[in-house]
This record gives structure tokens, C-alpha cells and sequence, in this order.
């Protein structure tokens, strides 16, 4: 019984450790690349449970980052484990 409980509790801290993460590029303008930055996230927990607001807009990731002149947009997509999942937009510009 103890080396059941043993695997299980390495296989579940072993799993907390896989994730995937991809980010990648949207658009970009011919703007000077800014040093303000500003994100948006919204994501889900088992694809039911919406979490972090939901929306994850250029709009609301230039406002966050009190962006007026946009330089570049990129797209953050997670998944971990399947169990939370979601997305975060990252603008950068002045």
C-alpha cells in the first residue's frame, strides 16, 4: 500500500512539471519598438470555469499597459496538464 501511494504521489508532482507553453508573433506596425508592455489573459480550468476576466484583447492589453502607439502584438496560448488552460495577449509600444 505504501509504494502505491508512493508512485501516485510521484506520477502527480512528476505531472505538475509538464505543461506546454507556446508564444508567438500576431502583427507587429512600423512603429519604434516601445518599453511600455501591457498583457491580457483569460483562461479556463477544465474548459469549464472561466478565469482571469476572459478577455484577452489587444484593447485591454494596451490599456493595461497605458499603450497609445502600438509596436507589436504577440499571442502566449498555455495548457497544463489539460486542467488549466488559456491565453495571454502581449503588446508592446509607447
Amino acid at each position: 500500500m505504501k509504494k502505491t501511494v508512493l508512485i501516485a504521489s510521484l506520477a502527480l508532482l512528476m505531472g505538475l512539471f509538464f505543461s506546454c507553453s507556446s508564444t508567438g508573433p500576431i502583427t507587429a506596425t512600423s512603429n519604434e519598438l516601445g518599453s511600455k508592455v501591457g498583457t491580457s489573459t483569460a483562461g479556463s480550468i477544465l474548459g469549464l470555469i472561466p478565469i482571469g476576466g476572459g478577455d484577452y484583447s489587444i484593447q485591454s492589453a494596451a490599456k493595461e499597459g497605458g499603450i497609445t502607439k502600438i509596436s507589436t502584438v504577440d499571442l502566449k496560448k498555455f495548457n497544463y496538464l489539460g486542467i488549466w488552460a488559456g491565453c495571454t495577449t502581449i503588446v508592446t509600444g509607447e
